[in-house]
């Protein structure tokens, strides 16, 4: 059952329900963010002049990257590209955009603050964010759903027959289940000293293991090795590789700091 119309007139305007939760979202996701950073004496000036630009470039590299991911059909369909209410923003492509978008405005504003302390701060909000953006989102979006099903758990979404998995309010679920996981991580990173960046490169691991796994039981189509799936395996292997290199240069810088303060010992 659709409990909430993916779209509805206010007079003769045509609203998409996607849209206001993407809306929603979006300002969610600026507030708590807002307030990490200042919890922590941390500049905002970045975030509160280039949000508007922030989101409007997560959005254009979503779809430029599904465009390009789907080219055949949009070849025969062009009118469908801006169409964006009926399906078809890349994950991997808005987190492409709106961190290119987010780098330009932390370099302007000057942040002194170094840009993976920065990504560190917002990995637990960006996935809080993607959590309440696939309730909001894609679970009222037409054809939102996933594979079709017989299951208890089946829903019916607008454009598409029959009962479907629904593939938006499983992924809320694990994104929030990673929210979580990093929420609990942050404070144990913390704690041990981890260097700047290992949080970020944990969430983007979670999240490309969850992502894969999603598209491989609930969307793809071919089952296997299609573009998603490729796109979380190179993920998981750049940010496994990023978590790696972080920890072994803090490890050499301690060691060398450590053999500095012998030497200064024995010569003092």
């Amino acid at each position: 059952m659709k409990p909430i119309p993916v779209s509805f007139h206010v007079g003769p305007l045509l609203v998409h329900t996607y849209g206001i939760g993407l809306a929603i979202t979006f300002w969610f996701g600026y507030s708590y963010l807002l307030r990490r950073l200042k919890s922590r004496n941390m500049d905002t000036t970045w975030l509160t002049s280039g949000f508007i630009w922030i989101i409007a470039s997560a959005i254009v590299g979503a779809r430029i990257v599904h465009v390009v991911a789907n080219i055949s059909f949009y070849l025969k369909y062009p009118i469908q590209i801006p169409l964006i209410w009926h399906g078809g923003l890349s994950s991997f492509g808005g987190i492409g955009g709106g961190l290119a978008a987010s780098i330009f405005f932390i370099r302007r504003s000057k942040t002194p603050t170094s840009l993976l302390r920065i990504a560190d701060v917002a990995a637990p909000a960006l996935m809080a964010s993607w959590s309440m953006g696939r309730l909001l989102g894609p679970q009222l979006m037409y054809q939102g759903g996933g594979h079709i099903t017989n299951a208890w758990y089946g829903l019916q979404y607008a454009g598409q027959v029959g009962y479907r998995i629904p593939v938006p309010i499983f992924q809320s679920i694990e994104d929030f289940t990673v929210f979580l996981i990093l929420l609990r991580l942050e404070k144990i990173y913390q704690n041990r000293s981890y260097p700047n960046g290992s949080l970020v490169f944990t969430g983007i691991g979670l999240w490309s293991i969850e992502r894969f796994f999603d598209e491989y039981l609930w969307l793809a189509v071919p089952k296997l090795w299609d573009a998603v799936e490729v796109f979380s395996i190179i993920l998981l292997i750049s940010s496994s590789v990023g978590f790696v290199i972080l920890q072994r240069r803090n490890f050499s810088s301690k060691d060398t700091l450590n053999q500095h303060k012998e030497g200064a010992v024995l010569t003092g």
